[in-house]
């Protein structure tokens, strides 16, 4: 199932038209595809890329489609791959290929990203063939600059891997699992951003009491604990029932029994989803169970371990999709895909606020929605019509 552009959903039941909706709390918003700045493009159909999100753009890097047509034929030289990155502004509502200097990475399928300050850091991935051609440098591009560099490291670096998860705490880099094609892993590494050296944690414990191999799973945190959530192999998924987490003052791996919703039900097991964190609530979006592809939304608690299940039914159930939330609690949801059989992807980006809005973005989206040449006055003007310097630099 699909949304009308602008069309709000919650569970399976339209509500209202306009942009006005997209303020009200777990319903998704289909977002209409508008090329900005002269552009034509917006970008195609695809999976196994990756976003993240600042307060004003979603940022959106690499992807797959084998649909020659739709990857763009022979205008993409790196088809079925996308070596591009894009911008989606949120005030205009409007994508922006951006044109970048340096070196932009060649594994473009299931690396990890990461937004620190104005950097996105980008780590591993996998070219074509999927498993022969891994990556496991990082790189940095410079939103600002628009510029790609290599972070040249000390320290013994990962294996070459994809499919891995990656979060930043307290200046370090972490990275756990994903596999090189053949073999599954739960190596747990470190990088100092600051020293710029790399570390592979040995946790204290037996092997089993480790979490199993995996990929394709997704990692919260609380700063002291690292949380692993779902994932799997080509052939499983593995259940949310329990967690296993890593504590980073003791250097071990603990098992944690998560509570149900309703007191009965669980997240069904599940890999290749997307994960979002506002505080200690993580959000759980869509995957895929080897079955099926899903369609719901969870919430869970890091300090209950209490699961939520929304009530919300994404509009396209997907997978290998990406997932970003941005500073004021707006989740942005694209691309992945959404059948199996016919092995078809999605281009498609939606939204849904996962915190009641502040009155600050209810009023700037209500100002959008009647102002929207905004962007395109001088800032001497937004000034003097007064906004804040933090809401011109949205429009920019």
């Amino acid at each position: 199932m699909s949304a009308d552009d602008g069309e709000a959903w919650d569970g399976n039941r339209p509500r209202g038209k306009g942009s006005g909706d997209g303020g009200v709390l777990n319903r998704f918003v289909r977002l209409p595809p508008k090329p900005g700045g002269g552009g034509l493009r917006v970008p195609p159909a695809r999976s196994g890329h990756r976003c993240v999100a600042n307060n004003s753009n979603l940022y959106v890097f690499g992807g797959y489609n084998p649909n020659y047509k739709e990857s763009g034929g022979p205008e993409n030289e790196d088809y079925p791959l996308f070596r591009e990155l894009w911008r989606y502004n949120f005030a205009t509502g409007t994508w922006h290929q951006m044109g970048t200097e340096g070196y932009i990475p060649r594994e473009l399928a299931s690396m990890s990203l990461a937004l620190h300050g104005n950097n996105l850091l980008v780590f591993g991935g996998t070219g074509i063939p999927f498993g022969q051609c891994n990556g496991n440098d990082v790189h940095v591009c410079n939103v600002k600059y628009k510029r790609w560099a290599l972070f040249n490291c000390r320290g013994k670096k990962p294996n070459r891997i994809y499919g891995q998860a990656m979060t930043i705490i307290n200046g370090s880099l972490y990275v756990f699992g994903g596999t090189t094609g053949h073999i599954y892993s739960t190596d747990l590494h470190k990088l100092d951003l600051n020293a710029r050296e790399w570390t592979q944690l040995k946790p204290n414990n037996m092997h089993c009491d480790m979490p199993k191999e995996r990929y394709r799973h997704e990692i919260a945190h609380d700063g002291q604990r690292i949380y692993i959530l779902g994932g799997g192999t080509s052939w499983t998924a593995y259940s949310l029932d329990k967690i296993h987490a890593y504590n980073l003052e003791t250097n071990s791996w603990e098992e944690i029994a998560t509570k149900p919703h309703k007191k009965k039900e669980f997240p069904a097991a599940r890999r290749c989803h997307s994960c979002v964190q506002i505080k200690t609530d993580v959000f759980v979006c869509g995957g895929y169970n080897g079955e099926v592809i899903l369609g719901d939304v969870w919430k869970l608690n890091l300090q209950t371990f209490q699961w939520v299940k929304l009530p919300v039914i994404m509009p396209e159930p997907v997978y290998f999709h990406c997932a970003a939330v941005t500073p004021a609690g707006c989740m942005y949801v694209h691309g992945g895909v959404v059948d199996i059989l016919q092995n078809r992807r999605t281009g498609s980006l939606f939204k849904m606020w996962l915190v009641v809005p502040s009155l600050l973005e209810l009023s700037w989206e209500k100002l959008l929605e009647f102002y929207s040449h905004l962007a395109n006055l001088p800032r001497a003007q937004l000034l003097h019509l007064g906004l804040t310097e933090g809401l011109i630099d949205r429009l920019k």
